[in-house]
């Protein structure tokens, strides 16, 4: 069953958070995850939508979407999107 990873973010900063962006695709490429969705204006059909990015990924399972945000390397990076946004994260089993 797949794993997929949702955050709602909204950036304050986004020269901080251009640092979590360039090293991101380094550290993601080891976890077998692929990004499904970016979107900076997607369309509101109900209610507010105070973010300014939304993202999507999906992995191979639950665990491996735990491993790679758990990971050393990973929790070193994101610490520039938490100086840089405020998000709503969460990790959701997928269907196949």
């Amino acid at each position: 069953m797949y794993g997929y990873f949702v955050a709602q973010i909204k950036i304050h900063d986004w020269q901080e958070y251009k640092l979590y962006l360039e090293g991101y695709d380094d550290i993601f490429g080891k976890y077998n995850g692929e990004v499904i969705a970016v979107d900076d204006n997607p369309v509101v059909l109900e209610g507010a939508w105070p973010y300014t990015r939304t993202v999507i990924i999906r992995f191979p399972s639950q665990a491996e979407t735990m491993r790679w945000y758990e990971s050393d390397e990973y929790q070193q990076l994101v610490k520039h999107r938490h100086k840089a946004s405020t998000a709503d994260v969460i990790v959701v089993k997928g269907r196949k």
